[in-house]
Formats: C-alpha cells, structure tokens, sequence
C-alpha cells in the first residue's frame, strides 16, 4: 500500500482515498485480515485522521470492511443474501421463520411507535426481542411492538413478566413469554404489511447484539402489521448496513442481508 498524491484532486480528498483503500483491499489483503492503525494508514496517505475516518467509514458503509470491538478494521467478506419479509402475510415467528426470540418485556414505548400503534406515550405495551444470524455471525435485531389490545387471550401466568427497564438483560423465562405473545397474536387474521426502510447509526444496545461498535451504519426497516383495519403490532428490525443490499421485484422491494 503505498503513497499517494492527493492535493490536487477536484473529488473529495477521503473519496479519492477511499478509492485507493479499494484497490489496496483487492491486492494486499485477505479477507478478515486487520488493517494498519489509523495514525500509520493517515501517515502513509499523508492525509488528516479525520479524512482517513471518512473514507473508511464509506467502505464499512459499502460493505468491504468491518469494525469489531477489541479487533479493529478487518476486511469484510463477500455478502451471502437472507431474503427479509419475503412472506407479505405471515407474522412473525411464523413456519420458517429465521428469527430468534429472546424474550419479552412490558412497558411504554417511543414515541414514534407508540403514534404508529396509536396507543398513549405511557400505555404498556409488549416488547419482544427477536435475532437473526447467518452462519453463526448477527446480522440483524428486532423488537416487535404488540399493545394489549392485540393479544386478549394472552395468558398472563403462562411464563414470568419481566419488567421493563434501559438494560438489555432479557431474563429467564421471558422466551416463553415472548413466544405465548407470538402465539396469541398469530389467531389474528393478518391484513397486510407495510414497511420503511432508514439508514441509521446503531445505538448501543444495538450495537452490541451485531458485535458492531455504536455508531456503525445500520438499515432500519420498520414494519407495521395490519389486523381488522388498524395496526396490530409493529417490528422495528436492525439490520447491519455493510451486509445488506435492497432488490426490487414485481411484489416491490425485498431487503437481502448477509
């Protein structure tokens, strides 16, 4: 990897650079192999750390590197696509489904979901967490949002409630309980799906279940599940940015992740 001139270029100085990384990535390094340090990688290309910054965090967005925690930049291996909401009718935890569930608290929600589910800012609601792995890495987290009002035939003393709170401890016996909200919900006839997707930074508790370091681009696709004409839960689902890619097809777009 050697010098380069990058004064008089008219493109961005970290968009030039990060175009000479990409070349370097595909003729001095394997992949999973660990870059240089930023203080000698910003010496070596005679730019500022920040410019180095910007270029490294585009190829991390674009997919060909990866930051870990307690490892450093490694380069990304090739994506391996896991199609996302491909089944525009079937809840989550349906046959098939890939997701894992964790567990499940009780409590209010955001803002922002509390207004899609058109329930008051401090009404309590079920929280389910969800995780999706492919060939044993985490490639996405998900909290499934269910009010009250869509599970009435929960029962209350079929596992342990566990209580809400700003951790991520997700205790012992709160699995059962997530999966009865997955069963209750599933006796409700599903209208339809509708969802968003967002580029976001994952937040710690994200972060954490990708092995992602906070800040790290992330896909945020948001699905509202729709049940005798209002939204009957909504999934708020993490996916990480540098394994995913969007394709569109004559149902609309799928998002493909690995």
């Amino acid at each position: 990897m050697g010098t380069t001139q990058l004064e008089r270029v008219p493109e961005p100085k970290y968009w030039h650079l990060k175009t000479v990384l990409s070349k370097a990535l595909d003729s001095e390094f394997a992949v999973g192999e660990i870059l240089p340090n930023e203080r000698e990688l910003a010496a070596r290309f005679g730019v500022a750390r920040a410019t180095l910054r910007q270029a490294l965090e585009q190829l991390e967005l674009e997919g060909r590197l990866q930051r870990r925690r307690g490892v450093g930049t490694t380069v990304a291996p090739p994506r391996m696509g896991v199609a996302v909401g491909d089944s525009r009718h079937a809840w989550p935890g349906a046959v098939a489904d890939p997701w894992q569930t964790l567990g499940s608290t009780v409590g209010s929600v955001p803002a922002p979901v509390a207004r899609l589910l058109d329930v008051p800012a401090d009404a309590e609601v079920h929280t389910v967490r969800r995780a999706l792995t492919t060939d044993g890495q985490p490639v996405a987290a998900e909290l499934l949002y269910v009010p009250a009002g869509s599970v009435p035939g929960l029962n209350l003393n079929e596992a342990p409630l566990a209580p809400a709170g700003g951790g991520t401890a997700w205790p012992a016996g709160s699995a059962a309980r997530a999966r009865a909200i997955l069963r209750e919900l599933h006796q409700r006839e599903l209208e339809g799906q509708e969802r968003t997707v967002e580029l976001g930074s994952a937040r710690a508790d994200d972060a954490k279940a990708l092995d992602r370091l906070p800040g790290a681009p992330v896909l945020v696709v948001t699905t509202r599940y729709l049940a005798a004409g209002r939204t009957a839960a909504v999934g708020v689902a993490t996916y990480r940015a540098d394994t995913c890619r969007l394709t569109f097809g004559d149902s609309g777009p799928d998002l493909l992740a690995g």
